[in-house]
């Protein structure tokens, strides 16, 4: 994120305590309107970080071992960390319905991650996801006239 957007969320943030519950409030009413379906971009362009215990969920809701969904769809970074090994998602459907939705990782449970509790701590990662997400990009742009308004 460039200095000049991070700045004017620390200039929100200094003029109101608020400012999760701002982000909170925006990211429920922009997807209440958004369709995830139509889209598809986080499945189709980020693999998810995948912990011990999703390889877990997500083998036994597929019938699995942990240990042969791991050697089938699970890559193992320098850092130890793991992802799945294949962009797009293995289990993204062409209508961009994921056939383990029930089972999916916490990371994918979680994207893209704007009511989180703490906008500012990942506010680099916002920039990125929106570039992948359009929710987010409207997210961050409402934001912005949020603090266009402040400051008037």
């Amino acid at each position: 994120m460039d200095m000049e957007r991070k700045d004017q969320f620390l200039l929100l943030r200094n003029k109101t305590s608020k400012l999760n519950d701002l982000v909170q409030e925006t990211h429920k009413k922009v997807f209440e309107r958004t369709d995830c379906l139509a889209c598809g971009n986080c499945c189709k362009s980020a693999p998810p970080l995948v912990t011990s215990k999703d390889i877990k969920r997500i083998a036994h809701f597929l019938g699995l071992s942990p240990k042969s969904f791991k050697r089938k769809y699970v890559l193992q970074d320098v850092d130890g960390s793991f992802s799945f090994n294949h962009v797009p998602c293995h289990f993204l459907g062409h209508d961009n319905v994921c056939s383990i939705y029930e089972a999916r990782p916490t990371a994918c449970r979680s994207y893209p991650h704007t009511d989180d509790g703490d906008f500012l701590k990942r506010i680099h990662l916002h920039e990125i996801n929106a570039k992948i997400c359009p929710a987010v990009e409207e997210i961050l742009t409402i934001m912005e006239q949020t603090i266009q308004n402040i400051k008037q």
